[in-house]
């Protein structure tokens, strides 16, 4: 019998992405339009760019409303543009 390595303890290889960011638009029915900024080095000024991506979450609660700051989970294919969904509402828009 061989022995259980850890990646088999856990059961997933690559575990999934997690990012956090401010929801955009909630006008669609169970998502959301997500805004992830990312500051990465510019590879020939060496200045810091804060560069935001658009990421479309599934929210099946609509819970979520504009300005609020969420998780999302990367997640299985759900339609042309949704590959995330909501984990969890950090912080609720004032």
């Amino acid at each position: 019998m061989s022995e259980t390595t850890e990646t088999e303890k856990v059961g997933r290889e690559n575990p999934r992405k997690v990012r956090e960011g401010v929801v955009l638009s909630a006008s669609m029915d169970k998502t959301l339009v997500v805004g992830v900024s990312d500051r990465v080095r510019h590879r020939r000024y060496d200045k810091t760019v804060l560069r935001t991506r658009k990421l479309y979450a599934h929210d099946p609660g609509s819970g979520a409303k504009v300005g609020d700051l969420v998780r999302i989970a990367e997640t299985r294919p759900m339609s042309k543009l949704k590959r995330w969904r909501v984990v969890e509402i950090i912080e609720q828009a004032r």
